[in-house]
């Protein structure tokens, strides 16, 4: 063998090598939920570690602008940011302490599992711009996977990583926070690409069929996750509609027996508005609040706002008859398109002329009073 064929050879075996590599970090990432990256970056150093870090995964993208952008925060021996975040210091539960962003792209975090959070260290503390966005969507982030990336010219980051979890509360952290600094940052690539195996992104949940959910009348669909309990659930529900009477409790939920056992996978979860969970293998929980447990998720009912679910689920009452089934027999949809405008209806499609409280259709939309 020559030297010319067995160079040819040995890079053969490289690039098969890589591919495979590559294959199967591209195979981790799609495995993964769906993950947004969100960040601000005031000197681009931020930006230029979102477009490494998603050259290396999928994921979306949004990024952070302060509503007045002529300011130098920099300036008069950094003043102005120093201002910022003392006034965020001192009251930090005040949404008047924060300073103005514009209006975000996202306003709906439910379809994500995983969040970065990318950052710049403004002496010593969170950049009062990215403080602001996670003070108003922190709380969206409850029950979710995340994850925290840090810019800085040399300072330490434990007063970003602070900031951070005192505005994102009730979630998973991925792993420890990605320190970049000055002297690093050229080598931002690898090190993002060291960090990304060690986080623990929240695998995907796959949906399937959807269920309906049937209360005072009133239909509204909620989509399955893909597991061992909705499989046997919707088994169960091909036989013909289950309808179990539920009660309002911790003012949370409204949950009670569904008069037969489904398989379990329980874990920690932050149960969410609209979430619907088992419970112990027998019971059947419906949120219109928050609570961390042990539960088996089910899954979530579409389109309410909080509001509208305590609307929908009678919060507060008792012996509430609730149906499950696999067909849509009543419910918005129903409601006729050449409805008087200005009139009132109910979710059936029946008119209302003296709506008091509960959910309506008025002009094509749900309102509620």
């Amino acid at each position: 063998m020559n030297m010319k064929n067995f160079a040819l050879i040995l890079m053969s075996l490289l690039m098969v090598c890589c591919t495979k590599d590559d294959e199967v970090k591209a195979a981790t990432v799609q495995e993964a939920g769906k993950t947004l990256v969100v960040y601000y970056s005031y000197t681009n150093n931020c930006h230029e570690i979102v477009t490494s870090l998603t050259s290396q995964i999928q994921a979306d993208v949004m990024r952070i602008e302060p509503a007045d952008k002529t300011q130098k925060y920099e300036a008069n021996g950094y003043a102005i940011g120093t201002a910022l975040l003392n006034a965020i210091k001192a009251a930090p539960n005040d949404a008047a302490s924060y300073p103005a962003i514009d209006p975000v792209s996202i306003t709906d975090l439910s379809q994500y599992q995983n969040i970065i959070i990318v950052t710049p260290l403004w002496w010593s503390q969170m950049a009062a711009i990215m403080q602001t966005y996670l003070f108003n969507y922190g709380a969206q982030m409850a029950g979710k996977h995340v994850a925290l990336i840090v810019s800085s010219a040399s300072s330490g980051i434990s007063g970003v990583v602070a900031d951070a979890e005192r505005l994102v509360k009730n979630v998973t952290w991925m792993g420890d926070a990605l320190w970049i600094n000055a002297s690093n940052h050229g080598n931002r690539a690898s090190l993002i690409q060291n960090w990304l195996p060690t986080l623990n992104f929240a695998e995907k949940q796959t949906t399937m069929d959807k269920m309906y959910i049937t209360i005072g009348g009133v239909t509204q669909p909620a989509t399955l996750v893909d597991n061992a309990a909705t499989q046997a659930l919707v088994e169960r529900l091909k036989d013909g509609a289950v309808t179990v009477t539920l009660n309002s409790s911790g003012g949370f939920e409204i949950w009670g027996a569904l008069g037969f056992s489904l398989p379990t996978s329980n874990e920690q979860i932050n149960a969410q508005p609209g979430d619907v969970i088992l419970y112990n293998g027998s019971n059947i929980c419906i949120f219109y609040g928050t609570n961390s447990w042990s539960y088996t998720r089910l899954g979530k009912i579409d389109g309410l706002s909080e509001s509208e679910l305590r609307t929908y689920l009678k919060a507060g009452e008792s012996n509430i008859r609730v149906t499950l089934s696999l067909n849509n027999a009543t419910g918005i949809s129903n409601v006729r398109s050449n409805a008087e405008s200005g009139a009132y209806y109910s979710l059936n499609g029946q008119r209302v002329e003296n709506p008091s409280k509960g959910i309506f259709i008025r002009n094509g939309k749900k309102v509620i009073l």
